[in-house]
């Protein structure tokens, strides 16, 4: 049987909404599917903001794939008439020899960044909104800034719209299969074909692929945003910029400058485990009191009324990259998108990645970091 679609899209989050708007745009047949409406609060593409950043601590080799991420970025700005991505600077804060300065310090180096070493004194002249401990240096760099992931998630799927691509919403999937040399997705409302299959459904991976054994948790991440009690003005993103935190060794918070909701801040990993289906969505006072004895401590003028608080999911890998791969056995079928907390602004490229690889099996987009051993 021809299939009815070149390809199916299945979760229209961030790299899904990316994916699909990449190939519309190369004349691809799409078909995206997903169980809300995006943009939505149910996953991991929501939240106001999200840190975009070029001295990467994590690893120098996700350099390029920022680089070309900060361009695809405007270029949508650019065609879908609408700000995306707001430049503020950014800070890594933490110990001289700690995993965040020192990686992003290496990154920097290695690529030849812009950037500025600062002592806490230097940081507490240049954004008095910022209290660091008298041990603690910065990275400073001029580049980074703040994504907004509603609005990006929107834009990506507005441009898919407008390239032909086929976008059902509130449809769940049940279920997919090989059909021959392609694909059969089955769902709540029917089924389709297609000569092949992107898994961008983040926490939901594991459940769309059960004949694999994936080492994938969900962590149940908590996001607060606090009305400053004093010095609001020092919370603007002309004066305070994004900034990351190793407050103890290999534990993170971070925080964004307030934006008119607030002043956002949460903590990087440390959440619990969690089912996508039934995770506890309630942000409780202990939790609030926690985020706020850290705020007071770092940004202690911040550290007022809570505004409101969200809850979003983390989809972690063993070794924190992300997941981007053909299945083992189905070579139709590309899985992205477990991106353990970090992913959401490498969207586009990774979008023109699994774009490449569905149209041609190939792409000049290195995704070596992100190889997978399935057993």
């Amino acid at each position: 049987m021809a299939a009815a679609f070149d390809t199916i899209v299945v979760g229209l989050g961030a790299m899904g909404s990316a994916t699909a708007h990449q190939l519309a745009r190369r004349g691809r047949r799409v078909l995206g599917l997903d169980r809300w409406t995006p943009p939505h609060a149910f996953g991991s593409s929501h939240g106001q903001t999200r840190i975009i950043r070029e001295a990467y601590f994590e690893d120098p080799r996700y350099v390029p794939l920022v680089q070309r991420a900060y361009e695809a970025w405007r270029e949508l700005e650019r065609d879908a008439s609408c700000p995306l991505l707001l430049e503020t600077g950014g800070l890594m804060i933490g110990p001289p020899d700690g995993v965040l300065v020192a990686g992003a310090r290496r990154s920097a180096d290695q690529h030849h960044l812009r950037h500025e070493m600062l002592t806490a004194a230097e940081i507490r002249a240049r954004f008095p909104a910022l209290a660091p401990d008298d041990d603690m240096v910065a990275v400073w760099e001029p580049r980074a800034g703040v994504l907004f992931p509603e609005a990006c998630v929107a834009a990506q799927l507005a441009m898919a719209r407008r390239h032909g691509a086929t976008l059902q919403c509130d449809e769940p999937v049940l279920r997919w299969q090989p059909s021959g040399d392609g694909v059969r997705v089955v769902t709540a409302r029917g089924a389709y074909e297609a000569a092949s299959l992107v898994l961008t459904a983040g926490s939901w991976t594991r459940s769309l692929l059960p004949d694999l054994v994936l080492p994938l948790t969900v962590a149940r991440q908590t996001l607060y945003w606090f009305t400053p009690q004093r010095n609001a003005g020092a919370f603007a993103p002309e004066r305070c910029p994004i900034h990351l935190w190793e407050h103890a060794r290999g534990r993170y918070i971070y925080g964004f400058p307030d934006l008119g909701e607030g002043v956002k801040a949460a903590r990087h990993h440390e959440g619990t485990i969690a089912d996508p289906d039934t995770i506890d969505r309630e942000v409780r006072a202990e939790e609030v009191d926690a985020m706020r004895a850290m705020v007071a401590r770092y940004l202690p003028d911040a550290a007022g009324a809570l505004r409101w608080a969200a809850v979003c999911m983390y989809t972690n890998t063993p070794d924190e990259h992300f997941l981007v791969a053909p299945h083992p056995t189905h070579a139709q079928v590309l899985i992205a998108s477990p991106c353990s907390g970090h992913g959401f602004k490498f969207a586009p490229v990774v979008g023109e990645a699994l774009a490449d690889l569905a149209t041609q099996g190939r792409s000049s987009i290195d995704l070596s970091l992100f190889g997978w051993r399935f057993t």
